[in-house]
């Protein structure tokens, strides 16, 4: 009967920690590999989601462009850019707002409120 407390042989105590220093080592050696496939991972995951954002403002700024060519568009555009046809005068008015607001005024003066 073996005794209880017995320290095993040497060879079986040497054969453990070797074990243990192998087990160790392929976890050293398996390290980085496996970091840089997390980081590759999270890099394609954000590299996923700029592309379906880049679809998206592609598809918006197709429907754009189609829209964007016809006569009446270019017009509106052209005119919110300041341009005049030709024989057209432009002309600049300043202080509308403060206008507005004095016809607002003598509105309410005239109308007894």
């Amino acid at each position: 009967m073996p005794r209880k407390g017995r320290r095993p042989p040497r060879s079986i105590v040497f054969r453990r920690w070797l074990a243990v220093g192998a087990l160790v080592l392929v976890a050293l050696l398996y390290y980085r590999p496996i970091k840089a496939y997390i980081d590759a991972h999270g890099q394609l995951t954000e590299q996923k989601q700029l592309v379906q954002k880049l679809r998206t403002d592609k598809t918006r700024l197709e429907h754009r462009l189609g829209s964007s060519t016809s006569i009446a568009t270019l017009a509106r555009e052209a005119r919110a850019l300041g341009y005049v046809r030709p024989g057209e005068r432009l002309y600049i008015v300043k202080g509308i707002n403060q206008w507005r607001k004095q016809q607002r005024a003598s509105m309410m003066a005239h109308s007894g409120r």
